[in-house]
């Protein structure tokens, strides 16, 4: 009788506490009630003014249809707690950049839609997105958004519906069109930030035509893979024996056989994608993976050289204090696989392994040893002539370089704890 008592006791005091937060926590659910329903409100009209669910006139939002500007975005509750995390990540005034931003995608399939999606979902304040083509229930398994709802729905709605609600404060325009010559002047007007070529037909791609019509080889980041695709082309099959793929394009130029795609793979180059821009948004300084296609043997064979040219030059190689691993690191990390005064990205492949034949390694400042921070990557006729000049000389006559290659070994001497 006793115990009962002391258990009615404790449940009377656990009453009377839970009586008194009670009493708090409902003044806490009215409160939020209220931020919630005002909430609630603010959203219906970003909506609206985002143009609802999508639709023939989806695309009509234009700057002017703005509720605020993008800038003050963040110093809204329900903004900064959406992106509270990226906010972490890249600090307040980093993300403001992203924020204020204006990003264009043309191609909004399995790369696109998902490269587009983690653009909003990073808090891109403003996006045009451009595809002429419509959802099919063969691209669910690799589109980001689509659902079987949305079969039929041009892409461009169809992302701009599905944005909207995840999103609402992004200024969203959707372009049922095709990107083409006589479309470019006023798909990439605005003054966008970026531009991904998230298109899958050739005559259309902007890298193409970049190098077939300008020439331009470099300088355009790109998101590819090396590695020998795992299945090919289906078959064309047409229902009469005279007909050609040419007689079931869409549009000239465009394929008609069928890619057998793992959707897994479409979205990994889309989230690859945004998170390069998104990171370059923000000013963030990050070192991506370098492209260097070779074996150990290559790297042997590099280390091998940079012995034979210490003791011609040096008459030991003593002073040599890597390792052929360590040369490794040297190429790929810090040179990319490439001579220090051509950082380009175009070789790559077969003309990366011959490239190999033309290069070595040379000391940087001469009077130091070969080690991790003072080797760079040179091509033989280059090396002759580093040999034959100072550091001051390099300084002098060519500023940049010596600040970039000065750049590259202190990251080797961080990296290394030298």
């Amino acid at each position: 009788m006793e115990e009962k008592a002391r258990q009615l006791l404790l449940l009377a005091a656990v009453a009377g506490v839970g009586a008194a937060f009670g009493a708090l926590s409902t003044a806490a659910v009215f409160s939020f009630l209220s931020r919630a329903k005002r909430r609630e409100g603010y959203v219906r009209k970003l909506l609206e003014s985002n143009g609802g669910a999508g639709g023939p006139h989806a695309g009509s939002t234009g700057p002017g249809a703005r509720l605020h500007d993008s800038s003050d975005l963040l110093s809204d509750e329900v903004v900064a707690e959406q992106l509270t995390r990226n906010i972490q990540f890249f600090g307040v005034e980093s993300q403001k950049k992203v924020t204020e931003s204006f990003v264009v995608v043309v191609g909004l399939g399995g790369v696109g839609s998902h490269a587009a999606s983690m653009l909003l979902r990073s808090g891109v304040g403003r996006l045009l997105l451009v595809d002429f083509d419509q959802v099919s229930l063969s691209s669910l398994n690799r589109h980001a958004v689509a659902t079987r709802e949305d079969v039929g729905t041009p892409k461009a709605y169809c992302l701009k519906k599905h944005f909207s609600l995840i999103y609402p404060e992004c200024q969203i325009e959707a372009r049922v069109q095709l990107y083409d010559s006589s479309a470019e002047d006023e798909i990439l007007s605005g003054q966008p930030d970026f531009v991904l070529d998230c298109i899958d037909n050739i005559d259309t791609k902007v890298r193409y035509r970049l190098k077939k019509d300008h020439g331009i080889e470099g300088g355009i980041p790109v998101v590819f893979s090396m590695e020998k695709p795992k299945a090919k082309l289906l078959p064309f099959q047409g229902s009469k024996e005279e007909e050609t793929p040419s007689d079931y394009q869409i549009v000239p130029g465009f394929r008609v056989r069928i890619i057998p795609v793992l959707g897994t793979i479409p979205a990994i180059f889309g989230q690859v994608m945004a998170s390069y821009v998104v990171t370059q948004l923000a000013q963030l300084d990050f070192q991506t993976e370098p492209i260097v296609n070779l074996d150990l043997d290559h790297y042997r064979v590099l280390h091998h050289r940079l012995l034979e040219h210490e003791e011609l030059i040096y008459g030991s190689a003593k002073q040599v204090l890597v390792d052929a691993e360590e040369v490794m690191y040297i190429v790929k990390e810090l040179w990319r696989g490439r001579s220090a005064r051509d950082q380009n990205m175009k070789d790559t492949g077969r003309k990366m392994w011959r490239s190999v034949n033309e290069l070595m390694l040379v000391r940087w400042d001469k009077s130091k040893s070969a080690g991790v921070s003072n080797l760079i990557l040179l091509k033989f006729s280059e090396a002759d002539a580093h040999e034959s000049t100072t550091l001051d000389q390099i300084k002098d006559e060519e500023p940049e370089f010596h600040a970039m290659v000065s750049r590259v070994l202190k990251r080797a001497e961080t990296e290394f704890a030298l």
